[in-house]
């Protein structure tokens, strides 16, 4: 039996702690003491322990971080989804190879503190079931460091691209665990076709749901409302998330608290990267009303956009600048969106520091969340199941 003790830890009620583990475990929490127990003793030295952050939306399979540099092609009129598809399959076939692209990816990941992510990986009738496939081993390859979700992510549309329902329904056999859409009304031009598919494998599958959905103003609200009206039909509620939701930020403020109360009823939790280029979900009026909001880095130096570190620390530190948080309650908001609200979003047990709980912390030198929030300082040593898996930005080799 592995017991180790992880004395003066900095809780976030700014007490100093001892956090005993054992098997990977929390077992017991107390106010740090002078320590004369034998085995396993790490000194946190007074800095602030938070629970792992949840990485809730990246895509592993189409980083180019940590390669040759991919110059940005901008779209030639507005932001398109269509041609940034075919951007990204130009760049693709040029890339190196997944596997290699989805590892640097991911190491950047745990190295900043990410210890749980959910992943969309394309599977269509493009590329079939192949990208899936090298990252289900790539997944298995880091097992003992994170835990990953993976979404099969119809890229190319369910309707546009032939044999993607069939393809998308294999993939859940073959080891993804949630199904994925894209931008129902825009993109396939058939809300109700397109949620068929992903809707009937979700419950024909047993899984949970993770849409995309760029599409902005009414039509966005009006394809939430769809997706809304499923979920709460097949009693999916908690079991479905939207990511990006740009329509949301187009709606005034009446419009928009009034679909979040269906959004909240149905249970369906909302993602968002606060991205630079466009409207995005209004947080505080969303969590004001019920809804539960988290987020994720999304693309990564791709086909997307050149941007983007892996450090949920500061996409927390994003999200509160775009969303005017200024107070500590707003920051420590912004905290949650990162932790436990992902949590919530990908049905995490055991998550957290409380006893129990999955011993999943990163130690961070700040005096309290907020100051975390605003500076994400560096330095940070990461545990996975009260192992140290990367320290000072680099992983450490099992």
């Amino acid at each position: 039996m592995t017991k180790t003790i992880f004395t003066n830890a900095k809780l976030s009620d700014g007490g100093l702690h001892d956090i005993h583990v054992e098997n990977g475990r929390i077992t017991g929490i107390q106010a740090a003491t002078p320590s004369s127990a034998s085995g396993n003793v790490i000194d946190i030295a007074g800095d602030l322990l938070v629970p792992g952050f949840v990485e809730g939306h990246i895509h592993l399979d189409t980083s180019f971080y940590g390669g040759k540099w991919v110059p940005h092609r901008p779209c030639t009129n507005g932001f398109d989804v269509h041609e940034r598809v075919a951007f990204q399959a130009d760049n693709m076939a040029r890339a190196e190879p997944m596997a290699e692209r989805a590892i640097k990816q991911l190491e950047l990941c745990v190295s900043h503190g990410t210890l749980q992510m959910r992943s969309h990986v394309m599977v269509d009738g493009s590329v079939g079931l192949k990208s899936l496939e090298t990252i289900l081993a790539v997944r298995e390859q880091y097992r003992d460091i994170i835990d990953i979700q993976l979404v099969a992510f119809p890229q190319s549309g369910i309707l546009k691209s032939p044999g993607t329902p069939e393809f998308m329904d294999e993939a859940i056999g073959l080891g993804a665990d949630l199904i994925g859409g894209l931008d129902p009304a825009s993109f396939d031009r058939d809300v109700s076709a397109h949620l068929d598919v992903v809707f009937g494998i979700a419950e024909k599958r047993g899984v949970d749901a993770d849409i995309h959905l760029h599409e902005g103003g009414s039509m966005g609200a009006f394809t939430i409302e769809e997706i809304c009206a499923r979920t709460e039909a097949l009693g999916m509620q908690g079991h479905v998330s939207i990511s990006h939701a740009y329509g949301l930020g187009d709606l005034a403020p009446d419009a928009a608290r009034k679909i979040a109360a269906k959004i909240a009823r149905s249970g369906i939790s909302i993602m968002t990267n606060a991205p630079g280029h466009h409207t995005f979900p209004p947080v505080a009026l969303l969590r004001s009303e019920g809804v539960n909001v988290f987020s994720g880095s999304d693309n990564i130096r791709d086909s997307w956009w050149p941007y983007g570190d892996g450090d949920m620390l500061r996409r927390a530190e994003i999200i509160g600048y775009r969303s005017g948080f200024f107070t500590d309650a707003e920051l420590q908001a912004a905290f949650d969106i990162v932790t436990i609200a992902g949590a919530k979003a990908l049905r995490l047990e055991d998550y957290g520091i409380e006893i129990g709980a999955k011993a999943d912390f990163v130690a961070i030198a700040a005096e309290h969340i907020p100051e975390a929030v605003v500076g994400f300082p560096g330095n940070r040593k990461v545990f996975k199941e009260g192992r140290l898996v990367a320290e000072g930005g680099r992983i450490q080799k099992q």
